[in-house]
């Protein structure tokens, strides 16, 4: 990333230097760097989701007995407003057909800009936001970092992105050759860095569970048996399980019934399930995720550079237009930073025992692709048609738009 930011500046450098020799440092700054961005501030305010119904329970009052009156509390879940603040600078162009979405900037624009390989004007684009947001409760902070320069014969672009509530953190980078086909169309290629924080693919608490121990007997013969019990992860976690015996008669039959099994206690002595089989139903659930969560806290983030191409096609008249774009990363990626072990490269290489010993790297494609169609019929009908899908590791992205207007006069 910073290498390619370096890049950038040098391209830069080398393109006031070219062009206007004696033009001041702050001059060229200005016209080439701000002049046509806006710097914003803005933020908004809306109340939260509220529960469809109340929700309640109850509990024995102070001094009172079980089976005297209970006191009924409100458990209702109560959300204080949802708010949005952020603030940032931004030099994005549109393509003809895109209009400005608001009177105001505010960030929450998207354009294709970020998707498409090419842009709208040759030259440098960015857009630097940050914001803090509250939802349900909950305070998050966003950013989008994004720098993109195109040229006739090149695409250089880096981006930093989160978005926190959807649990969206990733980097990226590319350097691309473009190379233009007439006025409409063009291919490019080059290579990609991407980092990711997520391990895609891995799942530690299923990796614990299938790890196995060898028992040999005394003939020689051997047994494997589960080194982890799925039950020790509640011992892990400060639960115990106390054996019991019950004792009951058949109503029909009058026979004795006698029942073996465990019942569950939390690490301050409450029973929190009657058997294994309710203890793993419900407390054990949990206590995997927590289990996967914390495992997945440990792991550093990874990096990954693959090749990428792309191409573009761009028409556009005031009744009719089509911008039609894909990028595709091919399978031959390699990781350079984060562990291999568990990168999305061994998703399906982990079985009983562990990592699956000199098992092939099970490589894949990530790629997206978009679509903007409008045609003005007349002037009382237009159609048009708007979409794009993305596939990136397990993720899926897509969003789709079509529509007929009719104006009647």
């Amino acid at each position: 990333m910073k290498q390619l930011l370096l890049l950038i500046t040098i391209m830069y450098s080398i393109n006031v230097t070219a062009q206007e020799p004696k033009k001041s440092l702050f001059k060229s700054l200005y016209e080439d760097f701000l002049k046509y961005g806006t710097i914003y501030g803005a933020g908004d305010v809306s109340n939260s989701i509220e529960a469809k119904e109340n929700v309640f329970f109850v509990r024995t009052g102070d001094g009172d007995g079980l089976y005297d009156v209970p006191v009924v509390v409100d458990d209702t879940p109560k959300y204080p407003f949802d708010y949005r603040v952020g603030f940032g600078i931004r030099k994005l162009a549109r393509f003809s057909y895109e209009r400005k979405p608001k009177n105001f900037y505010d960030g929450t624009e998207n354009q294709l800009a970020f998707s498409a390989p090419t842009s709208a004007f040759k030259g440098l684009e960015y857009q630097f936001h940050l914001e803090k947001e509250r939802f349900r409760g909950d305070m998050f902070n966003n950013h989008r970092l994004f720098l993109k320069h195109t040229g006739k014969y090149h695409i250089v672009k880096a981006e930093s992105r989160e978005v926190s509530k959807i649990n969206l953190k990733y980097q990226s980078a590319e350097l691309r050759a473009r190379l233009p086909i007439g006025e409409k169309f063009s291919i490019s290629a080059g290579a990609i860095y991407r980092t990711h924080d997520r391990a895609y693919g891995y799942n530690p608490v299923e990796i614990w569970l299938n790890e196995i121990e060898v028992y040999t007997n005394s003939q020689g013969d051997e047994y494997e048996y589960p080194a982890n019990p799925w039950y020790t992860l509640g011992f892990e976690y400060g639960y115990d399980d106390i054996y019991y015996t019950q004792t009951s008669t058949d109503p029909n039959t009058g026979e004795e019934i006698v029942t073996n099994d465990w019942y569950w206690v939390d690490s301050d002595g409450n029973i929190v399930a009657d058997s294994d089989l309710e203890f793993r139903e419900t407390v054990f659930t949990d206590l995997m995720n927590r289990y996967n969560g914390e495992q997945w806290d440990l792991l550093d983030a990874f990096g990954e550079v693959a090749p990428i191409v792309g191409m573009d096609f761009y028409h556009y008249k005031s009744n009719f237009w089509l911008h039609a774009y894909a990028n595709y990363i091919l399978p031959y990626h390699r990781y350079i930073k984060g562990d291999e072990a568990v990168s999305y490269l061994n998703r399906n290489n982990w079985g009983k025992g562990g990592l699956i010993q000199d098992a092939d790297l099970e490589q894949w494609e990530d790629y997206s692709a978009g679509i903007n169609l409008g045609w003005k019929i007349n002037k009382n009908l237009g159609i048009f048609i708007e979409g794009e899908y993305s596939k990136m590791w397990d993720s899926e992205i897509f969003q789709s738009t079509i529509g007929l207007n009719i104006t009647l006069k």
